[in-house]
This record gives C-alpha cells, sequence and structure tokens, in this order.
C-alpha cells in the first residue's frame, strides 16, 4: 500500500491493538466473498476510526459507501447511548453480508443501512453530523462534501478515504485518469476551503480529516 512496504504496514499491524472477532470475521469473509476486498478498512484503518469516534463521542455518524460494513462497525464503537450511525450503500449484493454483521453487533439498534445513490439518499438525512466518513464512488467525492458540510456541527469531523489514490496523484507523468483527477481536485478544494481544518494521513492510501471550524 502506498506509501509504505507491506513489511512496514505489518508492523503497524503488529503494533496496534487487534481487532474484534466481530470484525475478524467480517474481514475474513469478505476477503473469501467479495472480488475487491482490498476495499475494506482493515484493521489498522478501522482502529483509527474507532479511535476517533471515541475521542468525538458522536450523537449522529454518515458514512457514505459502506461496503461490506467493517468502517460503520468501527466508527459505531464511539457512538453515545443515544446515538445513530447512518451509511449508504449503492451495491445491493452487499445487503445480506452487511446486515447479518449489523444484527450480531451490540450497537445493532444505532445502525441505519440505506442501499441506493448517495446523492438522493443524503438530502432525506436531516441530521446533524458529528462524524462523516466519505468512501464511495470517488468522482463524486467534492459533490458529497458540499452535500453534507452544512449539516455537520462546528468542530465536527469529515473524513475522506483513498485520497492518494494508489499514489496516483503525484504520478504526474502519466496520464491522469477520471478517478484521479477527481480525488486532486478534492484534495485541492479542501486545502483552499477557509472554512475547515485538515491534515492528510498517509494511513493505507490516505486518509483526510477535516475540522469545521
Amino acid at each position: 500500500m502506498y506509501p509504505f512496504s507491506e513489511q512496514l504496514e505489518f508492523y503497524c499491524e503488529a503494533h496496534t491493538t487487534c481487532e474484534s472477532d466481530l470484525l475478524y470475521r467480517l474481514n475474513r469473509e469478505t476477503h473469501i466473498k467479495t472480488l475487491r476486498p482490498r476495499m475494506l478498512s482493515g484493521q489498522l484503518q478501522g482502529r483509527l476510526l474507532s479511535m476517533i469516534s471515541k475521542m468525538l463521542k458522536p450523537v449522529n455518524i454518515l458514512e457514505i459507501g459502506t461496503f461490506t460494513g467493517y468502517s460503520a462497525l468501527c466508527l459505531a464503537e464511539g457512538l453515545q447511548e443515544n446515538g445513530e450511525l447512518h451509511t449508504i450503500e449503492i451495491e445491493e449484493e452487499l445487503e445480506e453480508m452487511i446486515t447479518k454483521y449489523f444484527n450480531i453487533s451490540e450497537h445493532k439498534s444505532k445502525l441505519h443501512l440505506h442501499l441506493g445513490n448517495a446523492l438522493e439518499i443524503i438530502p432525506t438525512l436531516s441530521k446533524i453530523w458529528d462524524i462523516v466518513f466519505i468512501d464511495a464512488e470517488k468522482t463524486e467525492y467534492l459533490k458529497y462534501y458540499e452535500m453534507v458540510l452544512q449539516n455537520v456541527r462546528k468542530g465536527g469531523v469529515i473524513l475522506a478515504d483513498n485520497v492518494l489514490w494508489d499514489g496516483k496523484v503525484v504520478e504526474i507523468d502519466t496520464e491522469i485518469d477520471e478517478e484521479t483527477k477527481a480525488i486532486m481536485e478534492f484534495n485541492i478544494f479542501v486545502q483552499n476551503d477557509t472554512r475547515v481544518e485538515n491534515l492528510l494521513l498517509p494511513v493505507r492510501d490516505g486518509l483526510l480529516l477535516i475540522e469545521k471550524l
């Protein structure tokens, strides 16, 4: 994974709190049953998401793109007793696996899965968000960001995944595909947005932390 060698990533994981048994089983089933298991957050990023959530103690979390639900379960670990996590997934064939693990999670009652296009679903969710995790269609990142920012509380955080895009954001000598271009434009936009403060972390494929001022 960019920018770490596999050896360094293994070392980081070996010195990071282990994932729970539930997350381990979901991780394993995702690798067995899906075509793109690397889309799953995994132990290292999952523990980071959990820690951020526990520090912020959110009431409302929005996740845009859940894949098999691993990151949602990690984020849910920091929810307050009356908290809710709303997650959106466009691939209906993933519903069975997502709901299977949501239903055996201790946070079951706090988890709400929405199937469909995030651009259509987001406006129907009238919440003030403490945390938003963006990990869906890369060409729509800027649209997701603008749609949710107005409903993020002051001091709330938006997290955007895959913002290094396998290192393609710095490969200026190669032809830039649409997804890479979109990620680059998103990163530049956030960097120049006076409404927020941001930090790009080289965790796995890049995680952009954005705090609303």
